[in-house]
């Protein structure tokens, strides 16, 4: 405790170091995910190279990625840049394959409804697919920010700052205190952005928690496209 009493400083920066390689690579995954899940259950012939590709992407060892993109991208082999494209290949490996599976789950009999009413495909997406995949996204999406948090510490075995350098430096020295700390406050952060993750999800997607019986417990859209179905039907 007092090791880390009089390295709060220190500890802040990390930390600070740590989110701001993290946050924009879950947010870059997240951003990017839906586009090419989406096109991959439109063009079918793309499919098997969209998942499959993305997929195979998290088969590369995240050191080497580190190593191998500066040459890339042509930046320094500190350079956190590195460390968030890296991060964001990894988080579209997991997030692009869910992605697609949630999209494919949505009823095609309520899309057929939804287009019937005269949606446009955008719209049909927006207020009808993507609100009925959402909680399987939500899922995927918190598996990808865990996952983030704990690969950013790989960038400091190549001296990029995070928490993953209270790890290497504590190794070198000898401090069980600073090993400890970074183990801690890695699992700390984690388990908080997964909890605002969730938070946020339920804020978006207020029908995944509200009990079945309370109004509003289903995308506007989808209802409407799902009494149209219906009513075919009937």
């Amino acid at each position: 405790m007092s090791w880390v009493l009089a390295n709060l400083p220190t500890i802040a920066g990390h930390l600070l170091a740590h989110l701001l390689q993290a946050v924009p690579a879950i947010v870059a995954s997240f951003v990017l995910a839906i586009p090419i899940a989406r096109l991959a259950r439109v063009a079918r012939p793309l499919r098997a190279v969209l998942v499959t590709g993305s997929s195979l992407l998290y088969a590369v060892p995240s050191l080497a990625l580190f190593v191998i993109l500066p040459i890339i991208l042509a930046t320094g082999i500190r350079d956190p840049l590195n460390v968030i494209v890296a991060l964001t290949l990894y988080g579209l490996a997991l997030l692009v394959p869910a992605t697609a599976d949630a999209l494919d789950a949505v009823d095609a009999r309520v899309l057929d409804a939804a287009t019937a009413m005269g949606m446009g495909r955008l719209r049909c997406f927006l207020t009808v697919e993507l609100p009925l995949a959402g909680p399987a996204i939500l899922t995927g999406l918190r598996v990808v920010t865990v996952s983030t948090i704990s690969l950013t510490t790989v960038g400091a075995v190549l001296g990029v700052r995070s928490l993953g350098w209270l790890f290497t430096d504590g190794f070198q020295r000898g401090i069980t205190a600073e090993i400890v700390t970074g183990l801690v406050a890695t699992a700390a952060l984690a388990l908080i952005l997964d909890g605002l993750v969730l938070a946020l999800g339920r804020l978006c997607l207020p029908w995944t928690w509200k009990r079945a019986g309370d109004a509003g417990a289903v995308p506007a859209g989808a209802c409407a496209a799902a009494a149209n179905s219906q009513e075919g039907k009937a």
